[in-house]
This record gives C-alpha cells, structure tokens and sequence, in this order.
C-alpha cells in the first residue's frame, strides 16, 4: 500500500435499497426491523456493506436479490449519504438506491421481521432512512414525467384506473381523470388490449399494457 493511502483514516461503505411497490391501491415500502446494533428492533431500510472485491452497484444489487429473490429489477442509484455522525455505531457513508418492483412477483416469504408499510403512513425509521425515502420520492415525482414506471409496479394487464391511482400516489395529490388520460395516450407508453377487467371493475374496463417498444 502506498504511504500516501496510509496517512488516511479508513472507514466504511455501505448500501441501502429503498424498496417500492404497489398494491391494494397504494404505495408501499418495504421495511424490516433492523436486525443488529447499533439501533437493534428500530425500523429501518434494507442495506449492507460493500464488500472489498465488489463493486457498489454489485452490493446494491446483491442486497436486493438476497432479500426479494428477484433479478434484473429496476434500480437506480439515489445518491450519497455521509453526514458524519448518521450511523452511531461507526464512520459509514451509505449510497443509496430506490428500486421498482411487481409486488404480484414477489412471492418470495418476507424474512424475519420485515414487512410492506403504506407510504402515506410512513413511521420513523432510524438513522437518516426517513430522509432518503423522501429524497426518493422526489425522485419518483420527477421521473414520472418522462419514464413508464408504472412498467415496473403495476401487473402485466392493467385498467388506466389503476394506472392513474398510481401516478396519484406518487405525485400526492389527484388528477384530472380527462387529462390524465389523453397524455398517457399521447406518450404512447400503453397499448389498449381486447380483454377485459371483470374482477375490479363493475362495468368491465378495459385492459391495458406497456408497450416495450415505446
């Protein structure tokens, strides 16, 4: 090792994912009770540490699959947090990531104490995971305007009902159901197919799904 590096005081790297799905007309986030001290039993994001010979999107990726038993899910990076004193335990500087995922996929048993909480009805989380959770949702907010999220949250077949309520939950407040409609068709992110809603709609709305090639 250089003896440049050694002059230096080393300290930890760590990911958090912050979990986001849909269901039952909501969104939700996916939180455990945090398994170890410091903060034993305190709610918390899903997160590790980076290991020496993996990268951090490796880690972040690694630690999703571990805990969901899913792959290739939609993930990206949310930024860097590292105020000094934001782990009591030790120096550790989180990246963080928000990931997209079809709660009708996640079949998987939820392990130990971790469970599906309703956005709207976020606790305290300990640390600064509450923070990063709105960082995220900021995030969301924004990329709605250009990205089919919904891609990644609603079932393959969908009513633009449950489409706009979505949108609804991440943006916070409702929308015009007119306008909502003539933009998402004027995006050209979803194709109307020939099936039919008879299970959540009383006069059977019709299906739609994403188009990939959009």
């Amino acid at each position: 090792m250089h003896k440049y590096y050694k002059t230096h005081t080393k300290f930890y790297i760590s990911v958090d994912c912050i979990i986001f799905g849909f269901t039952e007309g909501a969104l939700k986030l996916l939180i455990q009770e945090r398994p170890y001290e410091p903060g034993k039993g305190l709610l918390s994001l899903i997160g590790g540490f980076v290991e020496v010979d993996e990268s951090i999107d490796d880690a972040a990726k690694r630690v999703l699959a571990e805990f969901t038993g899913l792959d290739n899910t939609y993930m990206r990076q949310l930024g860097a947090f590292g105020d000094v004193k934001r782990d009591p335990g030790e120096r550790v500087v989180s990246v963080v990531y928000y990931a997209l995922i079809n709660v009708n996929e996640y079949k998987r048993t939820i392990e130990g104490n971790a469970r599906w909480i309703d956005i709207e009805n976020l606790p305290s989380l300990c640390f600064d995971h509450n923070l990063m959770v709105e960082k995220a949702l900021t995030k969301l907010k924004e990329n709605l305007a250009d990205e089919p999220i919904g891609m990644n949250l609603l079932p393959k077949y969908f009513t633009l009902t449950q489409l706009q309520t979505l949108h609804e939950c991440i943006l916070g407040t409702s929308i015009d159901k007119r306008n909502f409609r003539r933009k998402i068709m004027e995006q050209g992110y979803v194709v109307k197919t020939n099936m039919i809603d008879k299970k959540t709609s009383r006069r059977g709305a019709s299906l739609y799904k994403f188009d990939n090639k959009s």
